[in-house]
């Protein structure tokens, strides 16, 4: 009985041996096994800016470039194009995730439900913003205003959970969710937005704020996701979108 246990407990080591040394160590910009079989696409390689372009331009040069692995935006280049990238596909129902950090007092976002056509100037003219930025050094008089901080609804409402940023310099991990226009933000697995985006509550929202103005903000509940530049610089990693 003593030699089968031991002969048992020898073959299960090995097994797990080797299945641990089969199992290949998941990188940046790289899917896991159990994320393909779950449906996950990456929407950035590393290497290459495939899978988006700037919104109403084609793929051309742009303030958008990928270096050591990260999609960056430096908006302070000079003779090359500048605007919002968008994602060459529309997504309706989905899961987004993305690590991101920004520069020393920088402020960008990402946007979903974009329209993308010649009659709207920029992303933000038509979807709702998840807010990217640094906290430390922005400022305490722009801080005043709690819906304009990281991982807001931006403008509409502050965190519906406090959640703090990592430092600056290193990556915050962010999470964008949407089903039938109920969306969900979270920043480092902390919910900090949700909203129905086909509720007279939000209609009564955007009524009563600046993006009245624009006839198309907020009213659809699919489109383009779009990372923003804006005044300083903002890098990417880790993009991948679950559609549902």
């Amino acid at each position: 009985m003593k030699k089968t246990f031991v002969s048992l407990l020898s073959v299960g080591l090995l097994t797990t041996s080797l299945w641990s040394c089969s199992e290949k160590k998941v990188g940046n910009n790289e899917l896991s096994n159990q994320e393909k079989e779950e449906g996950w696409t990456l929407l950035f390689d590393g290497k290459t800016t495939n899978n988006w372009h700037l919104y109403n331009k084609a793929k051309i040069p742009s303030t958008w470039m990928v270096k050591d692995g990260e999609l960056f935006c430096n908006p302070d280049t000079t003779g090359i194009e500048h605007g919002d990238l968008v994602s060459d596909k529309v997504y309706k129902n989905f899961d987004f995730k993305f690590e991101w950090k920004i520069s020393k007092a920088g402020n960008s976002g990402v946007f979903i439900n974009v329209i993308e056509q010649d009659t709207i100037p920029t992303a933000w003219a038509s979807g709702p913003e998840y807010q990217l930025l640094e906290h430390e050094n922005i400022g305490a008089a722009y801080l005043k205003d709690s819906t304009k901080w990281s991982a807001c609804l931006y403008s509409f409402k502050p965190q519906q959970n406090p959640a703090k940023l990592k430092p600056l310099g290193e990556w915050n991990e962010s999470n964008i969710k949407q089903n039938n226009g109920k969306i969900e933000f979270y920043l480092n697995g902390v919910l900090t937005a949700e909203q129905d985006l086909t509720a007279d509550t939000w209609k009564n929202m955007v009524s009563k704020s600046n993006f009245k103005y624009f006839p198309l903000f907020g009213k659809n509940t699919s489109g383009r996701i779009a990372l923003q530049e804006w005044s300083k610089g903002v890098a990417f990693r880790n993009i991948k979108v679950k559609e549902l």
